[in-house]
């Protein structure tokens, strides 16, 4: 029996993609073909199906809607399996004074915020134009506008690689800016838990007015990004930076930073994964001859860049 056999018996045929391009599949719109593309996956056929390619040496990633994600135009030799709008499920629980929200990894962040402030709890405003799902939130300690995911989160469940499943609470997961201890541990998030406070509904309807507008007339929404291009340097604004260094408006290929927002590099229409990647690299080794500040990029680099 061969891989694909195989993975099929783990995960079901049906949700297997062959040479599935990757441009389909991330906010950047850029992307070659993974090996496998894995859809419609749950716990179950997660955990049988990296326990399958660590059986066969075989590379795999989990990913979610690829809005922090650059895939090489080469592509992803291994096997994708993508959780996006399949671990969505979401509980909540309403106290007297708190909604307590149970959610699946495959949830989107926005879809999660808007339910939250609809009910009329706030602490989540920040998050309804975040495009991302839970898993990569938590993963990232995703945030906007003041507001970040360690300022609700209760706990996460995670996998492992060889499929135990454990549950982190906040403080275990050691959240920081941009960061968390599945970064440098690996894991995969599973579902997560997080607390917000009842609020005034038309204080949580002015914010999340004020946070959509800012980010309609700040953000190049109209082009492919994967948002805010660079983490915030400690004392700086990446954005800033960028901008003083004269770089807004840069363009190698189709990438360009955003005449907008110098902190946005975005796919003008026709740009490769080489050329954001190029222009990333210029953009820093620029700032730091101007500033000596090392800019870190959030994007992650994934598969083959030719």
């Amino acid at each position: 029996m061969g891989f694909y056999e195989e993975l099929a018996a783990a995960v079901g045929g049906d949700h297997i993609r062959r040479d599935e391009p990757m441009s389909s599949h991330t906010t950047f719109c850029i992307g070659g073909p993974a090996d496998y593309f894995v859809t419609a996956v749950g716990e179950n056929e997660l955990r049988e199906g990296i326990r399958l390619c660590l059986e066969r040496g075989i590379p795999w990633f989990v990913s979610g809607r690829g809005s922090n994600l650059l895939v090489g135009d080469g592509g992803y030799r291994g096997v994708i399996f993508n959780i996006c709008r399949t671990m969505d499920d979401i509980m909540l629980d309403e106290g007297s004074d708190a909604l307590t929200v149970t959610a699946g990894a495959g949830t989107l962040f926005s879809a999660m915020a808007r339910k939250v402030c609809s009910l009329g709890y706030s602490g989540c405003e920040y998050a309804v134009g975040i495009p991302g799902t839970l898993g990569g939130a938590v993963t990232m300690n995703a945030g906007a506008y003041g507001g970040e995911v360690a300022d609700a989160v209760i706990w996460a469940d995670l996998m492992d690689r060889e499929g135990n499943v454990s549950r982190l609470s906040r403080d275990d997961l050691n959240l920081s800016y941009r960061h968390s201890i599945i970064m440098d541990q690996g894991g995969i998030v599973l579902r997560c838990a997080f607390a917000f406070p009842r609020g005034d509904r038309d204080t949580i309807s002015e914010k999340v007015t004020e946070f959509t507008r800012a980010r309609r007339e700040k953000q190049p929404l109209e082009y492919p990004s994967a948002g805010s291009t660079f983490k915030r340097p400690a004392g700086y604004f990446a954005g800033k930076l960028i901008q003083d260094c004269g770089l807004k408006g840069c363009s190698i290929g189709g990438a360009q930073v955003s005449m907008r927002h110098s902190g946005f590099i975005i796919n003008t229409g026709n740009a490769t994964a080489r050329d954001v990647r190029r222009l990333i690299e210029h953009v820093q080794e620029e700032v730091y001859k101007m500033f000596h500040v090392r800019l870190e990029p959030e994007v992650k680099f994934l598969g083959d860049f030719i």
